[in-house]
């Protein structure tokens, strides 16, 4: 799923302390998903020197670690990766035991559907995908539906991520967004070509600087991505359109391969100490899966109902699932029809 590739950071940027001797813990994630002293912090107090390098999607991580030897100890898959990585033995069983602040998460992140006893994953980070859009526009876009009007003068752009496109698609058609059913995905192919007329293209974060300018009136875009947008435009609103819409969580995990496992866990545990990720959630403008981080936020951000939707917003949400190989293989197929139509 690509996806959040975006804010400020540079690709690869090594956070380091002195060169020397000390014990190395090699961690591989998404962009800007740690605050500015995180790194620092931790190398500080245990004495050791982090290689921390960032993906844009969770299919360029998977295929850096699917080799068993990638050197990387600590990764941050999205929750539809869980499963498949550790069918694939890529994922270290964790011990409860030396993670003692697993209490800290939120009530709603205990027992996840993707890894319910947290065998393999601890949750992280968390949002949902909607609609930015311009708040001078004359139909404001509150479900999938207004997308296909020809409301917004053709400055309206779709994510570049298929499972987001087939989920607005199913959604319309009361569909689950993990339909691997032939028909519904059909259906979902055709009503996405027929919205192409409509769309500037098909963009991801990148959008965020026309959508601030008012170049594109309406975009289907992640909440945080949409929070930090609207931190920097008055006029932008965000919706969590009617039909339902798609969430998502990207979740710590150890793999199978590190070397460095003690110090793997280390880490692990000092991400879910409460000042920690509230410092990342404040830094980044993100909703974090650490209910005793949360309380301590500021208000503002932690009643925040696009970070933190409300739970009657929430149950209109589905979370993304791994998909069986024929329906992944025929949504791929379906994808290149609709980009190339």
């Amino acid at each position: 799923m690509n996806r959040r590739i975006f804010l400020m950071s540079v690709a690869g940027a090594a956070l380091g302390c002195t060169r020397g001797h000390k014990q190395r813990l090699n961690v591989y994630n998404w962009e800007n998903y740690v605050a500015s002293s995180t790194i620092p912090d931790f190398e500080r107090e245990f004495d050791c020197r982090v290689r921390y390098a960032t993906y844009g999607s969770a299919e360029e991580m998977l295929a850096k670690v699917m080799s068993g030897n990638s050197g990387w100890d600590v990764i941050f898959p999205s929750n539809s990766f869980v499963q498949p990585m550790h069918e694939l033995d890529l994922l270290a069983q964790l011990d409860h035991k030396r993670l003692t602040n697993l209490s800290n998460l939120d009530a709603r992140f205990e027992h996840p559907a993707w890894d319910p006893p947290l065998e393999w994953c601890v949750p992280y980070m968390h949002s949902a995908t909607g609609i930015v859009y311009s708040k001078s526009v004359s139909r404001r876009p509150l479900a999938w539906a207004d997308l296909w009007t020809d409301s917004y003068q053709r400055r309206v752009t779709m994510l570049d991520d298929p499972a987001e496109v087939f989920a607005a698609c199913l959604r319309r058609l009361d569909q689950s967004i993990n339909s691997g059913d032939p028909r519904a995905l059909k259906q979902a192919r055709d009503l996405a070509i027929q919205q192409k007329p409509l769309l500037r293209a098909y963009l991801n974060e990148e959008v965020r600087d026309q959508v601030v300018a008012g170049d594109v009136l309406a975009a289907q875009m992640w909440a945080q991505v949409a929070q930090v947008a609207m931190d920097n435009s008055a006029n932008l609103a965000f919706s969590f359109p009617e039909e339902g819409f798609a969430l998502y969580a990207d979740n710590i995990c150890i793999l199978r391969e590190s070397k460095h496992r003690e110090l793997a866990y280390e880490f692990v545990n000092y991400l879910l100490r409460p000042n920690v990720a509230a410092a990342i959630a404040i830094d980044m403008r993100t909703a974090t899966a650490n209910g005793a981080a949360r309380a301590t936020l500021p208000r503002t951000q932690r009643e925040n109902t696009i970070l933190y939707p409300a739970p009657e917003v929430l149950a209109r949400g589905e979370w993304f699932a791994p998909l069986p190989g024929p329906a992944q293989r025929l949504r791929d197929r379906y994808w290149t029809e609709i980009k190339s139509a």
